[in-house]
This record gives structure tokens, sequence and C-alpha cells, in this order.
């Protein structure tokens, strides 16, 4: 792939920055990292596949959910507080990965900065107005950079240490169902380049690997502030393939060359069909859960048999990055 690549948005970018960048584009079309989300301090489905394939994934998905300045404990839910509590403390487990020197991604279901009830992310459980929140003085803007500022304090330290993040903000940005994009595709563009211009300029923060997350070109913030491309998908259960009409889509956002990913997958690729049509997919993270904890999406099997492909890049064969 071309050069271009290489070379992160963010003119300060740490080496480790670079480092991943080079490395995904250099085995983008030929191979492709093996991901898998975490939401818990449990890790239930890090030590399911290590159990089941003898490997780990090179990537690691963190959720920081718990990690929200604005959670409404006085109206919420059973399902909602049990969420929160098993998220709790898992910036532990990214430090401990961080430690193997494996690769890390964060989520942020980002509960409303102000009002909402319980999972306050979902725009049905909030009147949070993303809009108004890109306007200067207002108390959504206010409440917005807030909790923009009190993340970039938990992700510091991870900068401090030189330890790339590939950062997802604003995720499934053509979607209604998170407050972020209930106001449509200008709005969420707005965000996400309020956020960059934020952690690169006051924050310094780095580290970042600034992953842009939708498969609509109305959606995407702009090639000055996106390292990749990336959409999430959940095909039908036990369908693998390469993905390659979702990856045809995905390119179309931008005339830019950027590397792309799956942000977030249900049903496993076909990552040796992936290898053969040269598809440029440089990685994916399987959801957690019961996309990988049972066989009613993905059989044991097949987990198995991808994991040992030549085709897949699981932490054994990560080189060193940072």
């Amino acid at each position: 792939m071309s050069e271009k690549l290489y070379t992160p948005v963010n003119p300060n970018a740490q080496e480790g920055v670079k480092n991943v960048l080079r490395f995904l584009s250099d085995i983008s079309g030929e191979k492709i990292v093996t991901g898998q989300h975490t939401q818990t301090m449990a890790q239930e489905e890090l030590f399911k596949i290590e159990e089941i394939t003898g490997k780990k994934p090179a990537l690691l998905g963190f959720e920081l959910l718990s990690y929200s300045p604005n959670i409404n404990y006085l109206d919420t839910d059973a399902e909602c507080i049990d969420e929160v509590e098993r998220n709790y403390g898992t910036l532990k487990r990214a430090w401990e990965w961080a430690n193997e020197k494996g690769l890390i991604t964060f989520t942020w279901h980002w509960f409303s900065p102000l009002g909402g009830r319980s999972k306050s992310f979902f725009t049905k459980n909030t009147d949070f107005d993303a809009e108004k929140a890109t306007v200067d003085g207002t108390p959504e803007n206010i409440a917005l950079i807030s909790d923009m500022d009190c993340m970039a304090g938990l992700l510091r330290p991870f900068c401090d240490k030189g330890i790339p993040i590939l950062w997802r903000p604003f995720h499934e940005a053509e979607g209604s169902w998170f407050w972020w994009g209930a106001k449509g595709p200008e709005t969420v563009k707005k965000l996400f380049r309020m956020m960059y211009k934020r952690y690169t300029e006051i924050h310094k923060l780095n580290n970042l690997i600034w992953v842009a997350n939708s498969p609509l070109a109305s959606c995407y913030p702009g090639d000055d502030v996106t390292d990749i491309i990336s959409r999430d998908m959940y095909p039908e259960p036990h369908c693998h393939t390469a993905q390659e009409d979702k990856y045809r889509e995905l390119i179309k956002i931008t005339s830019r060359n950027k590397i792309a990913a799956i942000g977030e997958i249900g049903t496993l690729p076909d990552v040796e069909e992936i290898s053969r049509r040269k598809i440029g997919w440089s990685y994916y993270m399987t959801w957690s859960h019961g996309f990988v904890l049972g066989e009613n999406v993905n059989t044991y099997e097949y987990l198995r048999s991808l994991y040992n492909s030549p085709c897949a890049v699981t932490k054994s064969e990560l080189p060193a990055l940072y």
C-alpha cells in the first residue's frame, strides 16, 4: 500500500502510532489482525479464546462506559447498573495488556453529558442535544467539553508511557440510536473534529490513532482528522465471508487510500478469503459476550481454525510496535 498511509494525521504523533499504522498498512490485503472486545474485569472472552485456540488475539478492545462522568444512579434500572458495575476498573486490564505489548482499542458508550436516565448513551434515554453541544458556551457545550476533558485525563497516562491507542470515538456515527448521531451527519462530524482539535492541540494526546466509524460519506469527519476508516457489521450467524461488498462501500467514503478496519463484528470473517481476494481489511474486533462465549454465532471449531490460519495475526505473531 501507499507510503502515505504511514503518516499520522497528527503531525506530533508518537513513534508507536507511526509503527502501528505502518504495520496495519503493510499487512492489509495479505493478513488481518485478530481482535476481541472485552467489557468486564473478568474478560471471559479473552480466556475463552485462549482455551479454545491456544492463542490470544493481537488486539483487545476495552469499554469505557463506566468512566462516563454523568451516570444517573438515581434514575436507572438493574440492567444498567449491572453493566456499569461489571465495567468498573477495566482500565487496569488495558494497562495489563499494554504491558504485554498488545494492540489496544477503546469504545466509549458515553452516557449523555447532561440529563438522561439509565443507559443514556441511547437517544431514547436522554434529551441531550448534540447539535447545541457544538455551539460554544451553551450548557450542552460546557458539559460536553467537561466530559471530554475528564476522559482526556484518563488517556493521559497511556500517552505519557508511549502506548498507542486505536481511538474510535462517536462510533456508529450514522445511527440515530446514540445521542451523538441523533442530530445527523453534520453534527456528528463537528463533534469528532471538536474532540480531535481539543485532544491534539490542548491535551496533546499524541498517542491516539484516530478511527472514524461509519460506512457513510456524509458522516466522514475528514481526511485531515482520520487515520483509519472503519465500519461495524453484524452478519447472519455462521455466515463467514470476506465482507468484500462492505469493504468496497467503505473505501468510497474518501478518495484517499486510507487503512480500513472492521470496528465491530458479530460473525467472524473469513480471513483466508480476505487474503486470497486481497481485501484490505487491516483488523477486526469481535463483539463481546455471546458472540464468543457460546456457539450461537460462531462455532468453536471455526474460531479455532481462524486463529490457527496463517492469514490471521494473533498476539504471538505481533511484532514489537511500542
